[in-house]
């Protein structure tokens, strides 16, 4: 391939997929040639809108194409495994969306594959390239707030909070990776790793408050499988300890509140849903002086995408898998980083069914 060649991409999902990965690769440069949906139509209907040449129903029919460098897995976690480790066994890059796995076994085998085809592998966790995310890294590095002590996360949403039974969707099921521990929860995961290294302990619980479905096809009521509500507390390799309590089950709304502390400081980011905001900023004391607003860096806010609050933060993202490619690395987030990540989402889940705190 020539320099003066895109490279082209296939995207095998087309919710989140049609919405911010495939703007967000032709954005930065690369052409999406292809995209995938066990629903025809509505694959037809995107790729129609959007210009792209080439729908498939098959996802390892889009794999196994050889016009391709690189596949996005936008699908339910449930698929991640056999899709990712084919794409990387078929010559392909890859970035897969979270949760990265339904297990560590699952994972250990996603990040041995990568490692074996020496094809850069990431894990889609592009909150860590918003700018409260990298703003407070950098806080962190720089020893703002000391010797790092506590951090508080706390996320509520009211999104199933409704007056009848929700529409049944593959969220429900375990079988297919669902729940909020997995969905939002590993990308606050994946944070606390970033942010204070690995995890040695994990206590947790998981809940379902809002169970009650409905299967717009049928009619019938149906409970979820999957929780809905989750808890933990992390302990880490060089010290300190995370907590965080979540829910979407939770009225009113009350959106996500991060607190960092040290023994010199602590830092404040707050956002009103479950994703960090374009323009957050984050809030800072040290030494005792009152909590103040702390300015910025510009280069965490390169540029703005008004099509998406979350295209930013992904558009970099697509930029350090691009890099990586080109320096055939895997930056982090990488397969390791998902593995890891998927270690600590397993121990809540275990600590939740055992009563007992979990060594990683």
């Amino acid at each position: 391939m020539t320099s003066t060649t895109k490279r082209r991409i296939g995207i095998i999902g087309v919710g989140f997929g049609a919405l911010v990965h495939v703007p967000g690769f032709r954005s930065e440069g690369w052409d999406v040639a292809a995209i995938c949906s066990r629903n025809r139509e509505k694959a037809r209907k995107i790729a129609d809108e959007a210009g792209i040449a080439d729908v498939h129903t098959d996802a390892m029919e889009l794999i196994h194409r050889k016009d391709l460098d690189a596949v996005a897995i936008t699908a339910p976690p449930s698929v991640h495994h056999a899709w990712a480790i084919a794409a990387l066994e078929s010559g392909k890059h890859v970035l897969c969306e979270k949760p990265f796995a339904l297990d560590s076994r699952q994972a250990t085998a996603m990040r041995d594959a990568a490692e074996k085809s020496g094809r850069t592998a990431m894990v889609a966790h592009e909150f860590r390239h918003t700018p409260q995310r990298a703003h407070i890294k950098q806080l962190l590095a720089e020893n703002y707030i000391g010797k790092f002590r506590l951090c508080t996360m706390e996320l509520f949403l009211d999104r199933y909070v409704t007056p009848a039974p929700r529409p049944l969707t593959w969220n429900a099921y375990k079988a297919e990776g669902g729940g909020l521990l997995g969905a939002l929860g590993s990308h606050y995961i994946d944070g606390l790793r970033h942010w204070f290294g690995d995890v040695a302990t994990v206590s947790g619980s998981v809940a379902t408050l809002r169970p009650d479905l409905v299967d717009a096809t049928t009619g019938r009521k149906v409970a979820a499988e999957t929780d809905d509500t989750f808890s933990f507390t992390l302990n880490f390799v060089n010290g300190g300890m995370a907590t965080m309590i979540a829910s979407f089950a939770a009225t009113p709304a009350r959106g996500a509140r991060i607190v960092v502390m040290g023994d010199e400081g602590s830092l404040l980011a707050e956002q009103p849903g479950p994703n960090p905001l374009e323009d957050g900023v984050v809030v800072a004391s040290r030494n005792g002086a009152p909590l103040a607003k702390l300015a910025t860096p510009a280069h965490y806010t390169p540029f703005s995408d008004a099509r998406d609050h979350r295209l930013m933060a992904f558009r970099l993202l697509v930029r350090d898998f691009t890099r990586g490619i080109e320096q055939r690395i895997s930056p982090a987030p990488n397969f390791t980083d998902g593995l890891r990540c998927q270690q600590v989402l397993d121990a809540v889940r275990e600590s939740s069914d055992s009563g007992r705190s979990v060594v990683l």
